[in-house]
């Protein structure tokens, strides 16, 4: 999906016929319960504000049959919390209440108040809101809106598409879909809200659009997690871009948009591989021994080793459909000649390039000058002041990665299992990645001054860049050196929280 843009308004809902989602909804979304007593909503989606200065104050008269069916895994619209979203969590508990003050048990439209308007795109707007029946101090949700007034095919096949793939996901690092809502010509979808914004605009905010090397590598470890877990589900997600990641309060990541996703299936296997280690020199015997026929040896000790791995990639995917964002079109997907799961892999080159670099490695004055580099230009690389080792492994992996040769592109075969390996993510602790504090902690900042805001802002990042090669990462040699880092990180995130603490205490 292209980035956001502006667009003619939408017209005041009405009554109207069924959605044409109802002729092949997905069972997690049992149909709508009608609605007699519905009233109406407070606010509408007719506001053609933009993101940063939008505010509703008329309201707007929804169609009567208009409810939210909340997604499960039968039939039922009970509540099914996943098991990383705990039951208990504020959203699924409010949301709970608020279905259970309601005669026949359903959450519909009216009882959503819409607080502002997130952002818009080619294909559907974004709003931030609240149940009603809750206190100011809820938890909010983000509910995406797609008009389906066209009655464009291609509309309702990206709306199943994502519909298909929410209801499926479960995962830190993918959104959470609360309900689903089908109401006439408009088809929603109540998630997460991510404070934080994309990651888009913490690039803009950077000198030179760039991160430090430490951050960009936290940024795509947390993608490279979410990319993998698509990829088990059997979807290709073909619209990676910083647009598309969102952060959290916490400062991780969410990917977003799934109406281009691309199911396949997919055979999950423990594949064996081979790991030859480098022991320790021989130190050359002085004196011949009976428990050695080498003894005078000087030759390195090699000690083949064997490992398992889990790899669970859809190499079976195949489709002949240009979409995506044309910067990050790996060159089958332009040339028309078909493409699989190893277009995920080419865009996550083009990221880690722009979050590095930042600019994307082929973009040219021109979409068709930049279709054209993206079959025929080599990549350069920019020097990087004090990060020459990082540079070297980023330079080394991008390039694996921007393999035109689809078939041997790294992670085309084993997916992200391969490229976890790769140096550039030495050290990475991909089990405790979410115990680290990111880059930038949204929540964190707001709570400080402007000023002191971007000062923190800097600040940290300013840490994240002196990591270099990601020393907070180190290479674990024992369990007694990876709980001694832990702590590190952890004394060093409280002492961080600590100074934004006292500085927000001492604002006047």
């Amino acid at each position: 999906m292209e980035a956001p843009h502006p667009h003619p308004p939408m017209d005041v809902l009405e009554p109207a016929p069924p959605s044409p989602l109802f002729s092949d909804i997905s069972p997690h979304f049992p149909l709508s319960i009608p609605d007699a007593g519905a009233g109406a909503l407070d606010l509408s989606f007719t506001s053609t504000a933009s993101a940063s200065t939008s505010s509703f104050t008329t309201a707007t008269t929804f169609s009567a049959r208009s409810s939210l069916s909340l997604p499960s895994f039968s039939s039922s619209t009970s509540l099914s919390p996943r098991p990383h979203s705990s039951s208990t969590s504020p959203h699924w508990t409010h949301l709970a209440a608020a279905r259970a003050a309601t005669a026949d048990g359903v959450l519909r439209l009216a009882h959503l108040h819409l607080v502002r308007e997130l952002g818009h795109g080619h294909l559907a707007r974004v709003f931030l809101c609240r149940l009603k029946s809750s206190p100011p101090a809820s938890p909010l949700f983000a509910l995406k809106v797609v008009d389906l007034r066209d009655d464009d095919p291609s509309r309702v096949c990206h709306v199943l598409a994502e519909s298909r793939v929410l209801s499926s996901l479960d995962h830190p690092f993918v959104p959470t879909l609360y309900a689903r809502l089908d109401a006439g010509r408009y088809a929603c979808f109540l998630m997460d809200y991510c404070s934080g914004g994309d990651l888009h605009s913490v690039l803009r905010r950077r000198p030179g659009g760039r991160l430090p090397v430490a951050a960009a590598r936290f940024y795509a470890a947390e993608v490279l997690l979410a990319l993998e877990y698509l990829h088990v589900l059997g979807f290709v997600y073909r619209d990676l871009k910083p647009e598309n990641v969102l952060l959290r309060g916490d400062g991780h990541v969410v990917l977003s948009d799934f109406d281009l996703a691309l199911p396949a299936s997919v055979e999950p296997a423990v594949r064996r591989r081979q790991v030859r280690q480098q022991g320790r020199r021989r130190k050359r015997s002085l004196l011949p021994s009976c428990f050695s026929s080498n003894g005078d040896s000087d030759e390195d000790d090699v000690d083949a080793k064997e490992r398992f791995e889990f790899v669970a990639e859809p190499t079976a995917a195949n489709s002949k459909d240009c979409v995506g964002t044309h910067e990050y079109l790996a060159p089958e997907l332009v040339s028309g000649n078909g493409h699989g799961n190893g277009v995920d892999w080419w865009a996550f080159g083009v990221f880690l390039y722009e979050l590095v670099y930042g600019r994307t490695p082929f973009k040219g004055p021109a979409k068709d000058v930049t279709l054209k580099n993206i079959l025929s230009k080599q990549v350069t690389y920019p020097k990087l002041d004090g990060e020459a080792e990082a540079a070297a492994q980023l330079k080394d992996l991008v390039g694996r990665l921007l393999e035109r040769d689809p078939r041997r592109r790294m992670g085309a075969a084993r997916g992200a299992a391969e490229i976890k390996r790769h140096p550039f993510f030495a050290g990475v602790d991909w089990a405790l990645i979410r115990c680290v504090t990111p880059p930038v902690v949204p929540e964190a900042d707001a709570a400080a001054s402007p000023a002191s805001a971007a000062n923190a802002r800097q600040a940290k990042l300013g840490s994240w860049n002196s990591l270099g090669g990601g020393s907070s990462f180190g290479r674990r040699s024992s369990c007694e050196e990876r709980q001694g880092v832990f702590r590190k990180l952890m004394s060093w995130n409280q002492e961080s929280r600590s100074k934004k603490t006292k500085t927000s205490r001492m604002k006047p």
